[in-house]
């Protein structure tokens, strides 16, 4: 199996529940009678979990499964200090931000020396498909105008809005008439200079919204093109872009939600590795280990007439105990210093699969910052054309040797290695010797 309806990567097909045992299929067939179709399961044999730690997950026979994939739980699953935080919290107060509260203007004031001086306000979220939502209305704000553009597999939330800047959502999600889609910046497969052929891109998608009489309003991209099949590039490459967006008075935009927190070991931030400073920073998941908070960080005069004249209110975006997880998953990168553990691993981890490369021509691309790698599967060196099918076989039978893992891109090709930021190189090693099994085996 490579995608199904609506173009989803790795994902369960209700018909093969048949060939399950009896608890899994008793509950998919609870999922698919109370929950409804739109609800999807990864794998070709979902996983019943029950409990989890770190960087591992048990299943309900107890069996322990390393966790590759899951950048929700950044700080690892279940951490004590985000548990007691939100614990304490939740026995003295959760109400909203139009109380005065001490928490969240600590936390704010944390948060933001974390990023360039120019980003000096932060408003806050429940999800990332919100603060996606409210950056995308802040820009129609400031600019007046109403034209996004993003790359050919983007995916940047679940609203109505912020779904018609999301091609990865497939075609049974339309694009916005006023959304321009650009190729993603794929250093494998292009030639030239990335950054000068990206931004010409950008320019090209510009012009023809002018040409259609669309105001420009600005780009959203995620810092290393995540859904696009995890497109680090050189350092540096999206600064040009960035002058472009600027020159034609649009904003710079950067989706945060899959490379922020200290996820590529460098910096803090995705975006800094290309010596920019965004308009617009969104955020999610990673954010609150899991406690649903997002935000949006922005340029203090962006937020001025905006914030005077139009009304927003999240009843718990930045709510108490939203802000105690948060506090605690910042706490914990800076004293368990995994920014650090992400650069020190991450390398350890792409050096590991590149000597896996030398052995598999299957292998065509190994690309990555930090703890979040890819592996590009091809059926050829020389044509360097996907192979989805190799992608989801390796998926699926690292799930069977009980490694969680996804695939990514628009063929679903290249392997996702995500990780939550404590893993060390011992669960490295473990991964790196089983990966190389599957290989073997398929080879």
């Amino acid at each position: 199996m490579t995608l199904i309806s609506g173009g989803m990567v790795n994902a369960f097909d209700p018909a093969g529940a048949a060939g399950l045992d009896d608890d899994r299929r008793s509950m998919v067939e609870r999922r698919a009678r109370l929950l409804g179709p739109g609800y999807k399961l990864f794998y070709d044999e979902p996983v019943h979990f029950v409990r989890a730690q770190g960087v591992y997950l048990y299943d309900a026979q107890g069996e322990e499964y390393l966790d590759v994939y899951n950048n929700v739980p950044s700080v690892g699953h279940c951490h004590p200090r985000v548990v007691e935080a939100v614990s304490r919290q939740l026995g003295i107060l959760n109400t909203h931000t139009r109380y005065l509260h001490d928490s969240i203007l600590d936390y704010a004031e944390q948060l933001l020396a974390t990023f360039p001086a120019e980003i000096g306000h932060v408003m806050f979220t429940c999800t990332g498909s919100e603060a996606s939502d409210l950056a995308m209305r802040i820009a129609r704000h400031v600019t007046g105008g109403s034209g996004f553009i993003v790359t050919a597999n983007a995916y940047h939330g679940h609203t109505i809005a912020v779904s018609q800047v999301s091609p990865s959502m497939g075609e049974h999600v339309p694009l916005g008439v006023h959304t321009r889609v650009v190729p993603a910046p794929d250093a494998y497969r292009s030639e030239g200079d990335l950054g000068a052929v990206f931004a010409a891109q950008v320019e090209a998608a510009i012009a023809d919204m002018r040409r259609h009489g669309i105001r420009f309003a600005g780009f959203l991209a995620d810092s290393l093109f995540s859904s696009d099949g995890i497109l680090p590039g050189p350092a540096g490459f999206l600064k040009p872009v960035a002058e472009v967006v600027r020159k034609h008075g649009g904003l710079y935009i950067a989706d945060e939600v899959q490379p922020g927190f200290a996820r590529t070991g460098d910096a803090m931030w995705g975006f800094q590795r290309h010596g920019i400073t965004p308009d617009l920073v969104t955020m999610g998941k990673p954010m609150g280990n899991g406690i649903p908070i997002g935000g949006v960080a922005a340029r203090p005069e962006l937020l001025e007439d905006f914030g005077r004249n139009t009304r927003y209110f999240n009843t718990f975006g930045g709510s108490p105990i939203c802000i105690a997880a948060a506090q605690a998953v910042l706490d914990v990168i800076r004293d368990e210093k995994l920014q650090e553990n992400s650069r020190i691993v991450g390398r350890a981890m792409l050096d590991g699969i590149q000597a896996l490369a030398e052995k598999h021509s299957s292998i065509g691309d190994v690309r990555g910052a930090g703890l979040f790698v890819g592996v590009d599967f091809v059926r050829d060196r020389a044509t360097r054309e996907p192979d989805a099918a190799l992608g989801l076989k390796v998926v699926n039978r690292l799930r069977q040797k009980r490694v969680l893992i996804s695939a990514s891109g628009r063929e679903g090709n290249v392997l996702k290695i995500r990780p939550p930021l404590p893993f060390s190189l011992a669960d490295n090693d473990r991964f790196l010797g089983l990966l190389a099994e599957t290989l073997a085996e398929l080879a």
